[in-house]
Parts: structure tokens; sequence; C-alpha cells
């Protein structure tokens, strides 16, 4: 019995230790899974973590390799189309046009007149590329001639303001009044890299207003210093952008050649001992800033414009115009002549008309002039002598004069000061000594003075100038280029064509009487003496008065053609020269009363050649249409890289890879100009090669470079010899 109740102790007391046992060992297992179970989660973030880390290298090399490929893509994109830039402008230019039309929802009559435009912008271009190809073969000279700034000024305001005409940007042209009227330099070259620098502003988007500020500082030496700085309103540019201005290169978003004309600007400022700059705001504008050095005829002389007789000074003058800084403009070509000048904005004006009668010449925007106001200018001069200025611009107006009785005159922004000058004695009635043609002795000589613009004659071609042949004409041009591109034109025309670079080679001609000339065709903007002037000189010696003389002028409005009627000049032509309308002024002058013109005669087609290695047609499409341009792009790069395979061998030989790929970059824009098709694509295949740095293939392009050039210039030289 005591050993069954001890047994029971015994075994209860197991029990309990087995039951302590098994307890410590569910705790244990418990506490194993727990930590199992951490272990796991740490694990699976571990490899969560990891797994987003390889996908986003994985993203990221990705990333970098399809950008990789996308600026090899832009790369090969750029090789293949460095040279369409160049020959299809035209095309560009037309849907850019288009663009703006869209925009701005303009009539079917602007839509003309801004794609006429277009065919001025192709000119341009095929102009910077003569420039171009010129400066290469280093045959662009700097010449120091006496010119006038303001005939500078007027053929550049007539030149871009016809160009971009339509455009509703304010062109502002600010002088001080310390300008000379004349210098001594390039007057030339001046305003050509004026215009490329106004041509590159006027073509950027989102603008109000462009500003050409003239200032003149005094140097150590004899020379004074001209500064141009050429502002806008625009949205800016960039560092990028701002680096390579100068760097002609195919842009990808507007698809066309950016910076061939600045190209040029930049290496003639260089030459004519100048500094061309450019500053840059983003979101603030851009501004050129161009010194250069001239020297000044007669610096002694304070006064340059002195209006010829003392009641033309200290005027009271008012003016009032759509944008503020213009009207500041203005008033300073007034003040100039110690008139006290008023000047207050338009909002202020139509607010409240203020009281005019104090005043003596009134200066009002075309637009300003409402049915009330008409009636109280009407009312002033009732009762006082007040001058009415209806003020416009040349890039807004079609030029047509606002008719009102009450207006005295009109005045055309932008600019200068001897255009205010004239317009102030010409207002006045104030006879100043000009040539009358009512002067001219009325014999059965008389020839006829054609005060219209001349009308194109159609279906003129080089040889429809047969019709003058025996004639002697004297060509007076200071531009090279424009020279040749005449001389070219009328070369199978049977005249006889001399040239005289400026107006006192053409007075010297004409009165040596050497060659009896039939007609002179007189260029008004010219260093040593203008076209005016020699117009002048010529008149004065009245065997002379039977002389027809045409001129070539960019600035066309009324003022400027009665300018010229009054010097003696007897019709004018527009620039850029148009072919049938010079065709049609030699028609009035030089035709006998049994010759046929070029309309009425049947033309007889041309035979068309073909020749290896170019296609003329497509190169004279790129050249405006215009073979005789054509010609001198031809014999321009003739010259400049005729002999481009010594130089390829030579680069590749001395392991140049930077300059070949330049060579060839220039090779690609310009045979795609000129329709070199052959050479087009081999410069292509090289760039090619060069973008992936397969150098040691080159050496194999030796030859084919050669063959191709060699070829080239056969066929150039047999085009232009049957020309």
């Amino acid at each position: 019995m005591h050993f069954n109740k001890i047994s029971t102790a015994i075994i209860g007391l197991s029990s309990i230790g087995f039951a302590q046992t098994s307890i410590a060992t569910d705790i244990e297992t418990f506490w194993i899974w727990i930590a199992l179970f951490a272990l796991g989660i740490v694990g699976i973030a571990i490899l969560f973590i990891t797994s987003q880390q390889t996908h986003k290298m994985q993203h990221l090399h990705r990333s970098i390799l399809d950008k990789q490929l996308e600026m090899e893509k832009n790369q090969n994109l750029l090789l293949t189309n460095m040279s369409e830039n160049i020959h299809d402008m035209a095309k560009q230019a037309l849907q850019k046009n288009h663009q703006v039309l869209d925009k701005t929802s303009k009539s079917f009559r602007h839509k003309e007149k801004i794609l006429a435009n277009v065919e001025s912008r192709l000119l341009d271009v095929t102009n910077d590329l003569l420039d171009f190809l010129r400066l290469k073969s280093k045959k662009v000279e700097i010449l120091n001639e006496e010119f006038n700034i303001n005939n500078v000024l007027n053929e550049l305001s007539g030149s871009i303001c016809s160009q971009f005409s339509g455009s509703e940007i304010e062109l502002i042209f600010d002088i001080d009044k310390n300008v000379p009227r004349r210098l001594v330099g390039d007057s030339l070259h001046l305003g050509q890299t004026l215009k490329s620098i106004l041509e590159y502003m006027l073509e950027q988007v989102d603008l109000d207003e462009v500003r050409l500020e003239i200032s003149m500082f005094d140097t150590y030496d004899k020379q004074v210093e001209l500064q141009f700085q050429l502002s806008d309103t625009g949205s800016g540019l960039d560092s990028d952008t701002l680096e390579e201005l100068f760097i002609p290169y195919y842009d990808d978003d507007s698809g066309s050649f950016v910076g061939l004309g600045l190209f040029v600007a930049h290496e003639l400022v260089n030459m004519m001992d100048g500094k061309l700059t450019v500053q840059s705001i983003e979101d603030k504008g851009t501004t050129f800033i161009l010194s250069l050095p001239f020297n000044v005829v007669e610096k002694s002389n304070q006064r340059k414009y002195r209006l010829p007789e003392k009641v033309l000074i200290e005027k009271k003058v008012f003016i009032v115009d759509t944008n503020y800084n213009s009207a500041l403009a203005v008033k300073k070509m007034f003040a100039y002549f110690r008139h006290e000048v008023t000047v207050i904005s338009q909002d202020d004006f139509m607010k409240n008309i203020p009281n005019l009668t104090t005043f003596d010449i009134v200066v009002l925007h075309e637009s300003l002039f409402t049915i009330r106001l008409v009636e109280y200018l009407k009312k002033i001069k009732l009762e006082k002598e007040l001058k009415v200025v209806a003020l416009n611009s040349l890039l807004h107006s079609n030029k047509n004069n606002f008719v009102n009785e009450v207006i005295d005159t009109h005045l055309f922004k932008p600019l200068n000061q001897e255009r205010v000058f004239e317009m102030i004695v010409n207002m006045y009635d104030i006879k100043v000594p000009v040539y009358k043609e009512e002067e001219q002795k009325a014999d059965s000589k008389q020839i006829q003075t054609h005060r219209k613009h001349i009308t194109e004659t159609k279906d003129v071609t080089q040889h429809s100038f047969k019709d003058f042949s025996g004639k002697n004409i004297l060509i007076v041009e200071d531009n090279v280029i424009n020279q040749k591109v005449l001389m070219s034109l009328l070369h199978h025309s049977g005249m006889s064509i001399s040239v005289a670079n400026n107006g006192q080679e053409a007075v010297d001609l004409v009165k040596e009487g050497e060659i009896q000339f039939d007609l002179v065709l007189m260029d008004i903007n010219m260093p040593i003496m203008d076209g005016y002037a020699a117009t002048q000189m010529i008149r004065l010696d009245s065997k002379f008065d039977a002389l027809p003389i045409v001129a070539f002028t960019a600035l066309v409005l009324d003022s400027e053609i009665q300018k010229m009627f009054n010097s003696g000049i007897n019709a004018f032509l527009a620039k850029p020269l148009n072919i049938g309308k010079l065709y049609t002024a030699l028609n009035i002058y030089l035709s006998d009363a049994d010759t046929i013109s070029a309309k009425e005669k049947e033309i007889e087609p041309k035979k068309e050649i073909t020749y290896q290695g170019i296609k003329i047609k497509e190169g004279i499409r790129h050249a405006n249409n215009s073979e005789a341009l054509y010609m001198e792009v031809l014999k321009e790069f003739n010259t400049a890289y005729g002999t481009s395979d010594e130089i390829f061998t030579k680069l590749i030989h001395e392991h140049r890879y930077e300059q070949v790929k330049m060579l060839c970059i220039d090779m690609r824009g310009l045979t795609g100009t000129i329709g070199a098709e052959d050479m087009h694509t081999l410069v292509t295949e090289i760039l090619n090669k060069i973008l992936y740095k397969k150098y040691d293939l080159l050496v194999n392009y030796n030859e084919k470079y050669k063959f191709e050039l060699q070829t080239l210039n056969r066929s150039i030289e047999q085009y232009v010899a049957a020309a």
C-alpha cells in the first residue's frame, strides 16, 4: 500500500517533469519558428530590394542605349540633310510661310504677298552662298571709300522691309545726332553685315520690336568708332545656341540651314578690323553689338544737315506713334534741327486729344486719323499754318499713301536723319537746286520719263536680250556679284557692255565720250558718288539730255522716286532685279520701231544638254531660277573647291579627320545645291564612315573623291563654255 503510494508519487513527479520538458520543447520550437519567419521576411525584403535595383539598372542601361541610338539617329539625320537645308530652302520657306498664314488667318492677297517673299529669301540665301564661296577662295576685298551712311540705311530698310513685308514687328532706327553723314569705309560690306543680322532677328518668333541704335565714339587716332547695337524683345538664346551662332548648322526642329548669313557677316567684320559680339538673356531678348572703325569726311563740320532757311528751325513738333520707343527715335531726329518736340503715348492721346493749336508740325500714326481728329486739324489749318505728317511703317504698310486732304506728307519708318531733313525741306516747299526734267530742250531727242513701276515682260530668257544687239550700255554698280550676274545675263545679247564701280567712274566714262552710250543702268547706293549725284553731274551737260538713265533702288517710296526724277533719272527698277522687268526697261528706251518683243515672238526652245555628274535644271531651280546667278555659283564653286581633292588626300594622310569632316560637310551642302548628285552621294558616304570612326577606311576614298571631283569640274567647264 505504502509502496503503491510511493510509486504513484514517483509516477506523478515523472509526469510533471515530462510535462515541463514538453513545455520547454514547445517554447523552443516556437522561437525557432519565429526566427525562421523573421529570416524569411528579411530574405524576401533583400530579394525585393535587389530586384528593384536590378530593374532600375536595367532601365538605366536601356535609357542610355536609347539615347545613344537617338543620338546616332540624329547624327545620321544631320549628315543626311546637311545639304538639303540649302537646296530645299524654297520649299521650307514656303511651308514656314503657310504656317504663318494659318496662325494669323490672313487674306488671300496677303498670302500671295508672303509667298512672293520666299523668292526674295531664296535669292538672299544664294547670295550668301556666293559670298561664302568667295570668302573660302579669299576673293573678298575690303575697300575704304567715301560714302553716305543714309544711303546704306535706305538700302537696308528697303530690302529688309520688302523681304519681311506684312510682319507686325516694329523696326526702329535710333541714330545719335553726332553720327556723321559721310564716312570713309566699306559701305557695301557694312550694309551686307547689318542686313544678315536683321534677317536673323526678324526670322525669330514672338517679337514685338527690333531696334538698331547707332552711336559714334572718338578713338585715340584720327578714326572714329561707330557702334551698331541691334536688339530685340524676343525669348533670347540659350548658351549652346550662342556658342554656335556663327557656325552654319542643320536645325532639326525647323528643318533649315541656319547661320550661313551670320557666318559671312562675322568673317566680313573681322576683315574690316571690327568686332561683332552677341549678348542674350533668356525670356528677355538678344543684342548684337557691331563695332567698326571709320574715317570721317570734314570732321570739323558739326552740323551735317543744314536746313536752307532759318524759318525752318525751332519749330514746335507733336508726335504720337503706336510704338512709344519708335516715337522717341523720331523725336531725336526732329530735335536735331532744334525743334521743340513733345511726345505722348497712343493711349494718352486716345483718352484725351490735347490742344494742338500751339504746334507747327503734328506727326501722327495713320491709324489715329479719325473723322473727329481730321475735322479738328482742318479747323486749326484755317487759322494758322500747320503741317500734318502721317506716320507708318515700311513693314506694315502697303506703301499706298493714306489719302486725306488734311495730310501734307507721309513718313515711312524706319527713318534716318537725311529723310527727315528732306521731308522738312519739301513740306515747306523750299527750293533747292535740282535737275528738272521740264528744263530739257524740247527737241525730237527728248526722252520719256517712266514714272510708274515697270511691268514684267513674260517668258524672257537670256537670248531675249539679243533684241538690243549693237547697243552700248553702261552698268554702274559697286557690288561685284551683281556686276557679274548682269554681265553673265547679257553677254549673249550682242550689246557692248561697260562697267563703272561708282558714280564718279560713271560720270568720267560718259563725259569722256569715247563710247556713245545708249543707256545707263545706275545703282543708287554707291560709295564715292551715289546715283543721285552722278545723274545730276551727267545732266549738267545738255548733250546728254537724251541719254536714258534707269536706276536700281531698294527703297521704293514716293519721296525717293520723286528724288530720283528730280535728279534726272528716267525710270527705276526695284531690287532684287527681275529679268522680265529689266527687259521691259531696255525695250522702252532701246527698241527700234520694228523690234519684236520677247512676248510677241515665238521663242525657240533651248536644246537640253545633259552633263555627267550634275543636274543643271535642279541647280538653276535652287538659284531662284536664275541661270545667270547659277553660273556665278558654279564659277565660284570651281574656284573655291575645284582642287579640294588635293586637300582631301593631304588631310587623310596627316590623320586630320576633324578637318576632313568639315570639308565634306561643306561639300555636301554645296554639291546638293548645285545639283551634283554623284559627288553629293560620295561625301555623304565618307561622312558616315567618319561618324562611326572608321578612319582606316578613308584612305580608300582618295581616288574616288578625285575621280568624282574631276568629272564634276569637266562638266561645269563644258556647261559654262556652252552658255
